[in-house]
C-alpha cells in the first residue's frame, strides 16, 4: 500500500456546489390554483434511502413536492438530516408563494430525517396546526416459522 492521499477542497469548490445546491432548491413553483390558499397539509415521507415532502390543500390535491434527490443530493447523502431541512426550506418558499401561512404536518416513516423536516418547517416562518404520525405498526406481526419435526 502506498501513501494515502487526502483530497482537500478549496473554498471555490465548496462555493460552487453550494451555489448548484440553491439554484436546484429555488425552482419557480408554478401555482395553479386561480385563488389564494390559507391552509394546507404537509406529507412528509421519510426512509432509510430519501426525505420526501409534499405539499397539498386541505381536500388532499397535490400543489408541489420535493425531495432530496429531486434538489440534487445523491446517494446516502439523501437520507441525512441536514439534506431533510434543505428540502422543509424550499417547500417552505413554495407555501410563501402561494400565500399558505397554517399547515398540518403528516408524518410517515423511520428515517433519521423526519424530526428535522418538522423543526426545519418550523424555524422557516409557518404556522403549524397539527403533527401526526402516520408511520404503520404490524398487528400481529410476521407469520412464525413451522414447527420443527425430528
Amino acid at each position: 500500500m502506498g501513501k494515502k492521499r487526502i483530497i482537500k477542497k478549496s473554498k471555490e469548490t465548496v462555493l460552487e456546489e453550494k451555489d448548484t445546491l440553491e439554484s436546484k432548491m429555488k425552482k419557480d413553483v408554478k401555482i395553479s390554483v386561480s385563488s389564494k390558499i390559507n391552509e394546507g397539509k404537509v406529507y412528509i415521507s421519510s426512509s432509510y434511502n430519501n426525505t420526501m415532502l409534499t405539499l397539498t390543500n386541505m381536500k388532499g390535491d397535490v400543489l408541489t413536492w420535493a425531495s432530496a434527490g429531486s434538489i440534487g443530493f445523491k446517494g446516502t447523502k439523501k437520507a441525512t438530516p441536514f439534506a431533510a431541512s434543505k428540502v422543509a426550506e424550499s417547500i417552505t418558499l413554495a407555501t410563501k408563494k402561494m400565500g399558505i401561512e397554517k399547515v398540518a404536518i403528516l408524518a410517515k416513516g423511520i428515517g433519521s430525517g423526519r424530526d428535522s423536516a418538522i423543526r426545519s418547517l418550523a424555524s422557516h416562518g409557518l404556522s403549524i396546526s397539527s403533527i401526526t404520525d402516520m408511520t404503520s405498526i404490524p398487528h400481529n406481526g410476521c407469520r412464525p416459522p413451522k414447527a420443527r419435526r425430528v
